[in-house]
C-alpha cells in the first residue's frame, strides 16, 4: 500500500525522467500518473509509472517509465468476454534501454534478471532488447515482463483498449490495481 505523499514524490520522479526524454506532460497529466508497486511494496525493484493519455474502447496510448532496474513482473492481456483478443501492444523505446521478455526461444544468457527471490514468477526468457527508437509488437495473450537498464527507461506504449484489471500475472501475490493508504 502506497501513501500520498509517496505517490507524489514518485510522480514527481516521473517527471523529471519524462523531461530527460523531452517528453512534457500537463499539471493535469501529472496528477493522473498512475504508481503501480502491484502490492508487493518494493517499488524499486518491481513497480512502473504508468501515463495514460487516452484509452477508448478502441485504442490506448501511455507513457510506461520505469526507473534504473525496475522490472514490470510477468503478466499476459487474455482474451475478452465475448471472445474478443486481449490486449495487442507496441512498444516504442523513448529512453534509455528495456529489455522485453517473450514467449520463444530463451535467449542464451539474458542480459537482466528478475528481481531476486521472485525468479519463479518470471518463465518467458526470449530476450528483446530496445533502444531509443526500436519497438516491438505483442500479440494478444502472449505472456511477458521487462526491465529497465541502469539509465530507467521509458516506453511508448500503443495498443488496443487496455483493462489493467484484466491483465493475469504469473505471480499470483500481484495486485495490478494500486492500494493507496489515507
Amino acid at each position: 500500500m502506497l501513501a500520498k505523499q509517496t505517490v507524489q514524490k514518485l510522480r514527481a520522479r516521473t517527471r523529471d525522467f519524462l523531461a530527460k526524454a523531452n517528453i512534457v506532460i500537463t499539471d493535469e497529466e501529472f496528477s493522473t500518473v498512475e504508481i503501480a508497486d502491484f502490492g508487493l511494496g518494493d517499488i524499486e525493484r518491481t513497480g512502473l509509472q504508468l501515463l495514460t493519455y487516452v484509452n477508448t474502447d478502441r485504442y490506448c496510448a501511455k507513457e510506461l517509465v520505469l526507473f534504473p532496474h525496475q522490472t514490470c513482473p510477468e503478466h499476459r492481456h487474455p482474451p475478452r468476454v465475448g471472445g474478443e483478443p486481449g490486449k495487442e501492444e507496441t512498444f516504442r523505446c523513448r529512453y534509455g534501454k528495456v529489455y522485453l521478455y517473450v514467449e520463444g526461444e530463451p535467449t542464451p544468457n539474458p542480459q537482466v534478471r528478475p528481481p531476486a527471490g521472485d525468479e519463479k514468477y518470471y518463465t518467458v526468457w526470449h530476450e528483446i532488447v530496445l533502444s531509443p527508437g526500436e519497438q516491438y509488437t505483442l500479440p494478444p495473450n502472449t505472456l511477458h515482463w521487462f526491465q529497465a537498464g541502469p539509465e530507467g527507461a521509458i516506453v511508448s506504449e500503443f495498443s488496443s483498449s487496455s483493462d489493467d484489471a484484466s491483465d493475469i500475472f504469473t505471480d499470483p501475490r500481484i495486485k495490478r490495481i494500486p492500494e493507496l493508504a489515507e
